[in-house]
């Protein structure tokens, strides 16, 4: 699926996985992130036959101009969870929505496993 709007120039439309790369590359600029890791061990299975894995570990569903989006990382260890998962929460929004220009409903943040 994809986000799709119209302005006085045409329409604008924007994929899941490019949404899914945004949010990758601002979770990934957040402090106490690891990295982002896949959902499921099938996903992992599956990643190891395609080429392209900026998606990994983001799942983007839209619905309408809502944009809803789940978030699975590693993070350090010794780190606030709390301030580390709201802190990312807001960065995906932002970014998201900046680069969108689309309402982020919600970000969620799933924490896979910790990295000492």
């Amino acid at each position: 699926m994809s986000v799709n709007t119209s302005n006085v120039y045409g329409k604008i439309s924007i994929s899941d996985s490019a949404i899914a790369k945004v949010a990758k590359n601002a979770t990934l600029e957040c402090y106490g992130i690891v990295d982002t890791v896949s959902r499921r061990f099938t996903d992992t299975i599956s990643e190891l036959f395609k080429k392209q894995t900026n998606g990994r570990g983001i799942k983007v569903i839209t619905d309408g101009d809502r944009i809803f989006i789940d978030v699975y990382v590693v993070i350090k260890y010794g780190v606030s969870i709390n301030a580390v998962a709201e802190s990312l929460k807001e960065s995906v929004k932002y970014k998201v929505e900046k680069f969108t220009g689309m309402i982020v409903d919600t970000v969620n943040v799933n924490i896979i496993g910790v990295k000492l």
